[in-house]
């Protein structure tokens, strides 16, 4: 084995062992007292309602990735800001293109419904 592939193989040794030290160490140590209401489902401190294997609407995920989505993209927006000096005028040409794709992205979905709840 070459020399610069130790350091990797030493990693992967490392990040195999720990977990399974972790996990063979929580199975040798924690107590294991059954009972029906350990056995329970929990739901926020209140007794389940309903199946658990109930269907949900993709209309209540659209929202939650669009604003992944712009929110990641709005990061990118504090790196420029910290730069923004010493980008010079070509930078700001560039953070203006950025926020305007930001904007055009941002009225299509608001206009084809993808916000809305109902």
């Amino acid at each position: 084995m070459r020399f610069e592939y130790v350091a990797i193989a030493a990693s992967l040794a490392i990040a195999a062992l720990v977990p399974t030290l972790f996990l063979l160490g929580g199975y040798l140590l924690r107590p294991r007292r059954p009972s029906a209401v350990k056995g329970e489902a929990f739901e926020c401190g209140n007794p389940p309602s309903g199946s658990a294997w109930g269907r949900f609407s993709v209309k209540f995920y659209l929202p939650a990735i669009l604003f992944v989505v712009f929110d990641i993209e709005v990061v990118f927006l504090y790196l420029w800001a910290v730069l923004f000096r010493s980008l010079g005028v070509y930078g700001f040409i560039e953070g203006l293109l950025f926020v305007g794709v930001l904007t055009f992205g941002l009225v299509y979905v608001w206009r084809k419904g993808a916000l809305e709840w109902n």
